[in-house]
């Protein structure tokens, strides 16, 4: 299956850019490059792991993905906390990077069960 068809994929891709675009006008660079790193490690990741050659490395970039998203949520949370961003916005991205969460955590979980039955 290519990235770009993974539902997981868009809607991580979908964040990032909200993200960008949310924070194109912040001033504090050190936490604006860093929430926008971190959103973008996420379809990044995904992305690498689908094009690596086996499902081991496949698993590796998606466990990266989970890791950058846990990150994501962390800054969500302080930026709400400092100002930066809105209490039903900030709501929102938090509720997605749950879902993207599980989402990854589900196919984790279904690749290495392949693993499992083809070893």
């Amino acid at each position: 299956m290519k990235f770009e068809d993974m539902e997981i994929w868009k809607r991580s891709a979908r964040l990032s850019a909200e993200l960008y675009k949310s924070f194109s006008d912040c001033k504090d660079f050190g936490f604006r490059d860093q929430i926008t790193r971190s959103g973008l490690s996420i379809p990044s990741n995904i992305a690498e792991g689908s094009e690596r050659s086996s499902k081991k490395d496949f698993i590796r970039f998606m466990k990266y993905a989970k890791g950058s998203c846990g990150e994501l949520r962390t800054q969500i949370y302080i930026g709400i906390d400092i100002g930066y961003i809105e209490q039903t916005q900030g709501k929102e991205w938090l509720n997605e990077t749950r879902e993207i969460s599980a989402m990854l955590v589900g196919f984790i979980n279904s690749v290495e069960k392949q693993l499992n039955t083809e070893g």
